[in-house]
């Protein structure tokens, strides 16, 4: 039977959605009449919190595949970047996935047909999400950005009795304040660099001068992936001291820094789903955080990533769960906030020992490493997700396709620094089928008055192939990087550098 869900790839106000069209579930069947605002009632929008309200209530469905239930559901994915485009493009792909909306999603979201875009839905307004929810039958809300999770979006929603994939605020702090995090290392032995916290600029650099350099400074909350300066000099670590917590560069989260020892190795990204109580390890992943080649110059949001990460051997991976991600899954229960979201560790591969060392904690999926593991993961992500909101990711299995991905980010010149917004992209159609298994994810454009995607961010186009191995996958990439006509951008050259020494084959593929 059809199944009846909106269009994917429209944008549109709140209101006014785009007409409904029949979408075929072969051997399915679905009770969801998705052409109108809801007015059913269910568990959902139904809680002490909401029920007194005036408001539209959320209907569920159930299809079956084969004769096994299945919960159908509706996803709103918070954010408009590069990740949750990536995020978007593995729901659509998700059987169970009826409708994904993303608020406020960006031009290329909306033009890849990825999903409906909300672009004057406020997301720290938790009213207004919860409203939305209710009123076009979301069952799922997917939280993108790591600042609406520290400003309690969450809670809020769960609150409404709407499943919610992300950690709480107080969960969050995890990321919100480093000092929450290594604080929790202390506590439960987990391995990370040495540190301490200041509030005095002046005790921050006698301690400096102690220590010597290099020497890692950080703002203790969110500072946007701009908030870490690795000092190779005494004077820089003290100017980087000034910078936060004389002058403000970074506000209040520049109110206390972490000065942390420097430890040389090797870089990797770790991603665990946890459900508050188990936890799921998602594929390997390395990031390169300096902009330039060789990694060299200041750190940014990240130029690019590749998956798996030849880095993390099974022998690693199984030490990190045990001896990083469980122990805080645990300890962040027995403190009485659990962590139902996924963690991001930063993690260092510490050069004098090979054992990892938690750098960080991120309470959300990596940008760039998420649009690597999304063009990889296999898995109805719709499932998965709900999974881990009811705490039942112990039945949970996870599927990947065989073989390597990779992703090039295409930045604005002058990133991480000031730039120039509204230079014009071209060619990019032309990019992705330059190569087999070329995806372009889009992270700041827009669409000028000619129907021209032009540049509105820093980091812009996270340009991401599959291949049998490592290398396949980086000759595709940049061969859809190189049909990119944009005069106002630029990319690193040297994406997995590292790694293509150890390049991984696949008699899957």
């Amino acid at each position: 039977m059809a199944c009846i869900s909106h269009n994917f790839g429209a944008s549109m106000k709140i209101g006014r959605l785009p007409v409904a069209s029949q979408r075929q579930f072969p051997n399915k069947f679905s009770q969801l009449f998705f052409q109108q605002p809801r007015n059913f009632t269910s568990k959902f929008c139904d809680s002490q919190y909401y029920r007194h309200s005036n408001r539209h209530r959320i209907f569920n469905s159930v299809s079956s595949v084969n004769g096994v239930s299945e919960e159908r559901v509706s996803v709103l994915v918070i954010g408009g970047g590069g990740r949750e485009h990536s995020l978007c493009y593995a729901l659509k792909r998700s059987h169970s996935c009826d409708a994904v909306f993303c608020a406020p999603g960006n031009a290329g979201i909306s033009n890849s047909g990825d999903a409906t875009c909300i672009e004057d839905l406020d997301i720290f307004d938790s009213t207004a999400v919860i409203d939305f929810c209710c009123k076009w039958g979301v069952g799922l809300v997917l939280v993108g950005p790591e600042a609406p999770l520290v400003a309690g979006l969450t809670n809020d929603l769960l609150k409404a009795g709407i499943h919610a994939f992300g950690p709480s605020s107080e969960a969050a702090a995890l990321e919100g304040s480093k000092n929450f995090m290594k604080s929790i290392c202390d506590k439960y032995g987990i391995p990370t660099a040495k540190y301490e916290m200041f509030t005095d600029p002046l005790a921050a650099k006698k301690y400096i001068k102690e220590q010597g350099a290099p020497i890692v400074v950080k703002a203790d909350g969110l500072a946007a992936g701009k908030g870490v300066i690795v000092a190779t000099t005494l004077q820089e670590a003290f100017e980087a001291v000034d910078t936060i917590l004389v002058n403000g560069s970074f506000g209040k989260a520049g109110s206390s820094i972490i000065v942390e020892e420097f430890l040389e190795g090797e870089e990797a990204s770790f991603f665990a789903l946890v459900d508050g109580e188990n936890a799921l390890a998602l594929e390997s992943a390395q990031d390169h955080k300096r902009v330039n080649d060789g990694d060299t110059g200041p750190n940014t949001g990240g130029m690019g990533a590749y998956c798996p990460a030849p880095v993390l051997t099974q022998e690693l991976q199984s030490q990190v769960m045990s001896s990083i991600i469980l122990p805080t899954v645990k300890g962040m229960s027995k403190e009485g906030c659990k962590f139902v979201g996924v963690l991001y560790a930063g993690l260092m591969i510490e050069k004098k020992s090979g054992l990892p060392k938690l750098i960080e904690y991120n309470v959300r999926f990596g940008d760039p490493e998420c649009q690597v593991l999304m063009v990889r993961l296999e898995s109805d992500l719709a499932q998965v997700l709900l999974a881990a909101c009811k705490g039942e990711l112990n039945s949970v299995t996870l599927e990947w396709a065989p073989g390597s991905a990779m992703v090039v980010v295409m930045a604005s010149n002058g990133y991480p620094g000031s730039y120039v917004k509204g230079t014009k992209i071209q060619n990019l159609e032309e990019a992705e089928v330059a190569a087999p298994g070329v995806k372009i994810f889009h992270a700041g454009t827009a669409v000028d008055a000619d129907g021209n995607y032009v540049a509105t961010g820093g980091r812009v186009l996270g340009v991401t192939a599959k291949g049998k191995d490592l290398e396949e996958a980086r000759d595709r990439t940049y061969r859809a990087v190189e049909e990119i006509k944009w005069e106002g951008g630029f990319n690193r050259t040297d994406i997995g550098w590292r790694a293509l020494p150890l390049k991984q084959t696949s008699s899957k593929w």
